[in-house]
C-alpha cells in the first residue's frame, strides 16, 4: 500500500487550498487518517486527523480555517485549508494509522504562503 499526497502549491496570504493523500489499495485495521505538517528546523507537528468513526481532531492553530474529510469508496483524506497565514508553510504529510500495522507516511507535498 502507498500513500500520495497532492494538493499543494504557492498561495497568497488569505488564500485556499486543498490537499488530497489517495492510498493504492484498501487498507486493513485502518483506524485513522491525519495530516501533519514540517516547517525547516521544526518537528512534525499534528494538523488533523479523522477517525473511522468520522470523529475530528484540530491543531489549535488550525481551528476553524482548515477542515479535514474522507472519501471511503476512494481510501482518500483531504485537507481543505482557508485563511492561509503565512506561518502555514511548510512540507505537509498524510499519515495512515493502522491497528497491530506501522503506520504509513507519504512523501509530503510543500504549501508555500507567500505575496
Amino acid at each position: 500500500v502507498q500513500v500520495a499526497e497532492s494538493g499543494g502549491g504557492l498561495v497568497q496570504p488569505g488564500g485556499s487550498l486543498r490537499l488530497s493523500c489517495a492510498t493504492s489499495g484498501s487498507i486493513s485495521n485502518l483506524y485513522a487518517m491525519s495530516w501533519y505538517r514540517q516547517a525547516p528546523g521544526n518537528e512534525r507537528d499534528l494538523v488533523a486527523s479523522i477517525n473511522i468513526e468520522g470523529i475530528t481532531v484540530y491543531a489549535d492553530s488550525v481551528k476553524g480555517r482548515f477542515t479535514i474529510s474522507r472519501d471511503n469508496e476512494k481510501n482518500t483524506v483531504y485537507l481543505q485549508m482557508s485563511g492561509l497565514e503565512p506561518e502555514d508553510t511548510a512540507i505537509y504529510y498524510c499519515l495512515v494509522a493502522r491497528t497491530g500495522a506501522p503506520h504509513l507516511w507519504g512523501q509530503g507535498t510543500q504549501v508555500t504562503v507567500s505575496s
